[in-house]
């Protein structure tokens, strides 16, 4: 069985597998191909992948020989095409594409998206969403502090005193607690938000004040997902964070539903009403983000508030980001390739039926059908 790693496009500094992990699967062997120069951004060299067992190869060459090929963003719809009775393994957000996930299935590839893993206590280990959102969360806080024009903790000096930066979180999943945490560390005074109340206790925990709002819809059946919200409870949201908001010096937003568009919980009149010099850190912003005027990939300014929109801030990390998605990778492979190296798909299992997307020439993933 041969396992391939294809480079990333030139906006992803990560890579599928480490060298470090490479040696596991060489030393049971699993034959492991990589493409030329698929580390180089996450510091993992050619030669350390031949060090631990790989052959390094050309893309086609990964492309035609592989059995798994292993792809974080989606490889280009014409090399899919090519991948018939292939397994393809990644985090492809299939649920907002759709149509583009008919042509896959068409192509006869079978894939996984890791992103679809049903989250549970058995999943932990190879949910790359946590392991890569868990980062994301605490580097939403070190852009802050460095696009934030004061200083985040309280400070006495001879030449007066220094009132500590007032932080804002909306959304206490896997990023926003890591963001609370990086915040405290850093002597912020901290204030969140959440629609499920079974958060409060987790982020009080983190010396956080949390802000309730009653009325929240029953989210314990989400596997850990935010879910929509009625519209008296988002009016009653949208006052509690108004006045919240007006207070904040930096606020980071993680609020996303699977499958749809991010909901809109700081509008343009809470904008406006923020003090001058502001953060905003839209962790949403891949899909379309907490803010109206939220564009991924970039920073812009309105009324003197800067918003950031970015969702790949793991990508900004890219050897520990890298290291953890590998081992969710390990752990996910662990159950589709049997002791004897050879690849074994038990549809029995909920992980792999949970996280497969197309197979024999289908859409098989039941909230996509």
């Amino acid at each position: 069985m041969t396992l391939g790693i294809l480079k990333e496009p030139d906006f992803e500094t990560r890579v599928s597998l480490l060298a470090e992990v490479v040696s596991v699967l060489t030393k049971k062997n699993i034959n492991v191909i990589v493409e030329l120069g698929a580390g180089q951004k996450s510091y993992c060299s050619d030669e350390d992948y031949k060090a631990a067992g790989a052959h390094i190869k050309s893309r086609q060459e990964i492309l035609i020989e592989a059995d798994i090929i292993l792809s974080i963003q989606d490889p280009d719809v014409n090399e899919v095409l090519k991948l018939k009775d292939k397994i393809l393994i990644g985090v492809y957000q299939p649920l907002n594409k759709v149509s583009e996930m008919n042509q896959w299935a068409n192509s006869g590839v079978t894939t996984f998206s890791l992103d679809l893993l049903p989250r549970t206590t058995r999943a932990q280990s190879m949910d790359v969403l946590s392991s890569q959102a868990n980062i994301a969360g605490y580097k939403s806080v070190l852009l802050a502090s460095n696009l934030y024009s004061r200083y985040f903790p309280m400070f006495m000096t001879s030449a007066g005193s220094i009132k500590p930066a007032k932080v804002l979180i909306l959304g206490a999943g896997v990023a926003g607690l890591q963001a609370i945490a990086t915040a405290k560390r850093l002597g912020a005074v901290v204030e969140v938000f959440d629609s499920r109340p079974s958060s409060k206790e987790e982020v009080m925990s983190l010396g956080a004040k949390f802000i309730e709002v009653e009325g929240a819809a029953d989210a314990s059946k989400a596997g850990g997902y935010a879910v929509d919200q009625t519209e008296e409870y988002k009016n009653k949201q949208q006052l509690k964070i108004e006045e919240s908001i007006a207070k904040a010096d930096i606020v980071i937003t993680t609020a996303q539903i699977p499958g749809k568009k991010a909901p809109i919980l700081i509008s343009e009149k809470m904008i406006t009403g923020m003090r001058n010099g502001s953060v905003i850190i839209d962790l949403a912003a891949a899909t379309g983000g907490n803010t109206p005027f939220t564009k991924n990939n970039e920073t812009i300014i309105i009324n003197g508030i800067t918003i950031v929109g970015n969702s790949n801030l793991a990508a900004s990390m890219p050897s520990d980001a890298s290291k953890l998605y590998g081992k969710n990778i390990l752990n996910f492979l662990a159950l589709i390739i049997d002791k004897n190296a050879e690849i074994h798909l038990n549809w029995e299992d909920d992980l792999v039926k949970g996280s497969c997307i197309t197979h024999n020439g289908q859409l098989v993933h039941e909230r996509l059908k």
